[in-house]
């Protein structure tokens, strides 16, 4: 399979799925640039060798109908800037604006096409319009992690117009190899840390990970169920009722299987979901009536940080409170703290899902850690072990 390192774009004009779904404010300004900046080397590549970039993306749930607020075409002067070349823009994805821009495309010339949501084929997978498409250039790069869950024209059916020019693109390759250092070939001991609201979320990925994982360290208000499913008291926590017997069931395999599997031993609670509520400090299994536990206390801190920095492999998947709130930040803060001590001293960490993405980057500490990922929900499908179509559609 061509690589981008080995594949030479000279006279070539790439179509590129990318993803550039990112937050405009009210003047259709950029707010947050990552996944812009996150498309730049694979851009540049095909650039400097030579040939063309045909960009194409969604932005937004437009269901199918052209809406002016989720036009691509603000897009195209921030890419100006990170790429320092013009970017022209197409009115539409396919029919003859974008079919007389694309064959007008010379040499390290970027075209943008028009929002592919625009169309209803695009996630309806429809063939006509993914060939449609694929008329635009003459290889296909997919560097859309974010959206290789979704089997929809530009993300999987159009890449079957290019049977043997078809690739993935520096991105989406940097997301494989990562998570193929924590799923297929880890350094041992590997340390999955899985936090966020609901176990019902996560069942799949803490199955899969319990065969692979040496410790797995459980945080946020998922953890309340499994401390219910064991007896304790979680007062008025945010629990799965119907998702006892699971917890109870993943306890049991995790102990099967030699897996130390750690549970919060104290938390943070409140007498209310806001950030100015009345806090007090308990153990995690006895939590009054009234309180619910929003944020790991400092004993589960300095467990959890002790598991972690001796794991030589860590995988980060959800946060250990609702750290939007400044009163239950600390402990997410102290792991994201931990695991990034753990990377300056040799281990590999990968961390992905958009909240814990987004806590390392509000803690500012997304530069110590050794990949974050782009992609949440098809990073979550991939931990759960299912093959993604848009990775499957390149590989094939």
């Amino acid at each position: 399979m061509h690589t981008m390192d080995n594949f030479n774009f000279k006279g070539h004009k790439a179509l590129i799925r990318v993803d550039l779904n990112v937050p405009l404010d009210a003047q259709f300004n950029v707010t947050d640039d990552n996944r812009t900046r996150a498309i730049v080397p694979t851009v540049k590549k095909i650039l400097k060798d030579g040939g063309s970039a045909i960009l194409m993306s969604h932005l937004g749930r437009p269901k199918g109908k052209v809406n002016p607020a989720m036009s691509l075409k603000p897009i195209a002067k921030h890419l100006e800037g990170l790429l320092g070349v013009p970017v022209q823009f197409a009115m539409d994805c396919i029919g003859p604006d974008a079919q007389s821009k694309a064959a007008g495309l010379k040499p390290g010339e970027v075209l943008l096409l028009e929002n592919l949501r625009f169309h209803p084929e695009e996630e309806a997978g429809d063939e006509a319009f993914s060939k449609s498409l694929s008329l635009l250039g003459d290889v296909y790069v997919n560097d859309a992690f974010g959206t290789a869950h979704r089997a929809h024209a530009s993300t999987t059916v159009v890449a079957k117009y290019f049977p043997e020019d078809k690739l993935f693109g520096y991105l989406v390759a940097g997301e494989l190899s990562s998570i193929g250092k924590v799923l297929e070939d880890p350094q041992k001991p590997l340390c999955a840390i899985v936090g966020g609201a609901k176990v019902s979320s996560k069942i799949d990925v803490l199955k899969n990970l319990l065969g692979k994982c040496d410790e797995v360290i459980i945080g946020g208000g998922m953890a309340f169920t499994f401390i219910k499913a064991q007896g304790g008291k979680i007062g008025s926590s945010l629990v799965e009722e119907d998702h006892l017997d699971t917890a109870k069931a993943i306890l049991a395999e995790a102990q099967d299987k030699g897996v130390m599997l750690h549970l919060p031993v104290d938390a943070i609670v409140a007498d209310a979901f806001t950030d100015n509520a009345n806090t007090d400090l308990c153990a995690a299994n006895a939590i009054p009536e009234g309180w619910m536990g929003l944020d790991i206390g400092p004993e589960s801190i300095k467990q959890f940080s002790t598991v972690v920095k001796r794991a030589k492999t860590i995988l980060w998947n959800g946060p250990m409170g609702v750290f939007e709130m400044r009163s239950f930040q600390a402990g997410t803060k102290a792991i994201a703290e931990a695991v990034a001590d753990a990377t300056k001293y040799g281990a590999f960490s990968l961390v992905g899902g958009g909240d814990s993405v987004a806590a390392v980057n509000q803690f500012g500490l997304a530069e110590r850690i050794s990949y974050v990922s782009t992609g949440g929900g098809a990073m979550l499908e991939y931990l759960e072990g299912k093959e993604l179509p848009g990775i499957a559609a390149v590989r094939a």
